[in-house]
């Protein structure tokens, strides 16, 4: 039995999308890194909808073809078919929204990585082990590429795969239109026609928009042209019609589009058509490879495609298979899908990328304890940030490059450390919060203009911020932490990411079984959706029970809940975590001062050398990951 669902081929480029909206892209001040290009976009499109997707295509071997395999890898796409090109550049596309109708790109693929894909680069166990192989119609428009496709698609019919065409037709692609002319749909050209028309019997799918199956059957007639195609192929024709739909054709083209097989349509406002296509498809090959009738698969195209037309860029517009059902079984509240809240929070929490089961997290964000602690020695803060980095190798020691580790590290104090740890794999928090502040107050580097601050943020770093509320706090207490974490939280999310919301009733008054459960409520009744929640070590089981609860009940899709340490010896932690990892919504533990508070002493003091500060810190740090993976060991036994 194949592994793979599904593997397109073709172009795959990186796309920087304008982010403003409404003007020229002569006018565009910043842009937003996406994956893109046809397969590339499908390839992580049928993975978000639970297909097992692969890709064959090229890229650079550079920082932009790195960032499409490791997007693709975190997508859940398999990565075996993109090859690195030592000589050529990956691709890039820029791109813009003018207005509803007007969308202008520029394709800079001169020589680029994909179109010197061949025949050599078409693995045939890899195309055995997948049920259906989609290409598109760019890679047929030159010699070398269209060998590697049609290669392809001879492996894929002599192992009984299935195959389909997505027309694709960018005239610009095929040398009939100046670079200015990306957004170019269609211009008549016989020797294309005649191109596509050599191989459109290798197919059991095609599909296209009207002008693409003009192309396709060299007619400005919709009608005439599904005939032509028909006379040469006996593949099932999807011709799309925008905001009409769809229609599919088995057999003989009737006189009218309306004729054909139909799928439910969904009345939605227009943002952006780039990317609808792949969208669209993406939804049809998952009904399609899934054997659903044809007015299943193409309801599936249909809302993929609306959501693709309402969102901001490509792939990341694309839905997830729970998002779909959720959108199927709710509906529409509001045509801008975008401004739906609780549809972007389904779509946000179903579609992050990579996953972290466990969470073994040395946190070295504090600032006011380290530096009271530096004041108390006698020594500048700067050693501070030194320290900071014999920490991070302390944590990378124990990690040894296995996934499950991670790190809360600020960027003041601690800012070299926090930028050595990109890219290594650790999870990285990084706070926001003034230290000891109540009511909350953020940092001054994130202060006044939160969202701009977090702009500069890499997209692997989490927000994390603590908050000292208690239930019974004054109202204008909460109140005023109440707007910090709400503001604080938007803007995160309007910088794609992820927050960490860490809260401590018990530093404000005393608690009870159900205290940790109330403020958990009380944030999501604002609106505020963490992606994981940080709490301190409850030794009681009830009070744990609530807790995942009122999380569950609210955002079934959290990432989960770290445990944080509060400076309690180990052995102490050791007991808070058997309690902590009975439920499975705790992934692990968020630990500092335990860790760490003898090592900086000693260090700051001069009586710790480097390396024993990093082996007294790893030696608490691998005890603490042994004691949660033996909790975690002990719970599932039992179950």
């Amino acid at each position: 039995m194949p592994a793979l669902d599904v593997i397109t081929i073709g172009r795959s480029s990186v796309d920087l999308y304008g982010g403003q909206i409404g003007g020229r892209l002569e006018d565009m001040a910043s842009f937003d890194k996406y994956i893109g290009g046809s397969p590339t976009n499908m390839a992580a499109g049928t993975a978000r909808l639970g297909l097992k997707s692969g890709l064959i295509t090229r890229v650079g071997d550079e920082h932009m073809g790195r960032f499409i395999r490791e997007t693709l890898a975190a997508e859940g796409v398999d990565v075996r078919g993109v090859l690195t090109d030592p000589e050529r550049l990956t691709a890039l596309v820029l791109l813009g929204i003018r207005d509803q109708e007007r969308f202008p790109l520029i394709f800079y693929r001169e020589n680029c990585a994909d179109m010197a894909l061949c025949e050599d680069d078409i693995d045939p166990a890899l195309i055995a082990d997948s049920r259906a192989v989609v290409a598109t119609g760019t890679h047929l428009s030159h010699p070398r590429t269209e060998a590697a496709v049609l290669k392809a698609l001879r492996l894929a019919r002599e192992s009984g795969g299935r195959t389909a065409l997505d027309i694709d037709y960018r005239p610009n692609l095929w040398g009939l239109a100046g670079h200015a002319a990306g957004e170019e749909r269609f211009i008549e050209s016989a020797a294309v026609t005649a191109k596509l028309q050599s191989t459109l019997h290798l197919f059991d799918l095609i599909v296209g928009t009207e002008e693409e199956f003009h192309i396709a059957g060299g007619s400005t007639d919709t009608i005439a042209a599904l005939r032509a195609v028909r006379a040469v192929s006996k593949a099932t024709l999807v011709c799309k019609r925008g905001a009409k739909g769809a229609a599919a054709f088995t057999g003989a083209i009737p006189d009218s589009l309306d004729d054909g097989e139909m799928g439910p349509g969904f009345p939605i406002e227009v943002f952006n058509v780039l990317g609808a296509g792949d969208g669209f498809m993406s939804g049809l090959l998952k009904g399609w490879l899934t054997d659903q009738d044809w007015p299943t698969a193409l309801k599936y195209a249909n809302a993929c495609g609306a959501f693709a037309v309402s969102r901001h860029g490509c792939t990341p517009a694309y839905p997830s298979w729970e998002e779909l059902q959720f959108f199927f079984d709710r509906g529409i509240k509001t045509p801008a899908l975008r401004k739906d809240a609780e549809l972007e929070q389904v779509h946000w929490a179903t579609n992050r990328l990579n996953d972290w089961p466990e969470m073994r997290v040395f946190a070295f964000d504090h600032r006011m304890q380290l530096e009271a602690v530096a004041d108390e020695i006698g020594v500048t803060h700067e050693h501070i940030g030194a320290f900071k980095q014999l920490c991070l190798r302390a944590a990378q020691k124990v990690a040894d490059g296995r996934h499950g580790y991670g790190l809360l590290c600020d960027g003041r104090l601690g800012r070299d450390a926090l930028y050595a740890a990109a890219g290594t794999g650790l999870w990285i928090g990084r706070p926001v919060e003034f230290p000891g502040s109540r009511p909350l107050r953020l940092e001054d580097d994130i202060e006044p203009d939160y969202g701009s601050a977090l702009s500069e943020w890499p997209l692997e770093h989490v927000v994390k911020v603590l908050c000292f509320y208690h239930p019974d706090d004054t109202a204008e207490m909460k109140a005023a932490q109440e707007a910090t974490v709400t503001r604080l939280f938007r803007a995160a999310r309007a910088n794609r990411l992820e927050f960490l919301l860490e809260i401590i009733p018990s530093k404000v008054a005393p608690v009870g079984d159900t205290t940790s459960a109330e403020v958990i409520q009380r944030f999501y009744d604002l609106g505020v959706y963490p992606d994981w929640w940080k709490l301190e070590p409850m030794k009681s089981a009830a009070a744990w029970r609530n807790a995942c609860a009122a999380i569950t009940r609210n955002d079934p899709n959290t990432r989960g809940i770290v445990v944080l340490g509060l400076e309690a010896p180990i052995d102490d932690l050791g007991a808070s975590f058997a309690v902590a990892a009975a439920h499975d919504l705790v992934k692990g533990f968020a630990v500092g001062r335990t860790i760490f508070a003898d090592a900086a002493r000693g260090w700051l003091s001069g009586q710790l050398t480097d390396d024993a500060a990093i082996a007294d810190m790893a030696g608490k740090y691998e005890r603490l990951c042994r004691m949660w993976d033996e909790a975690r060991a002990r719970k599932g036994a039992a179950a």
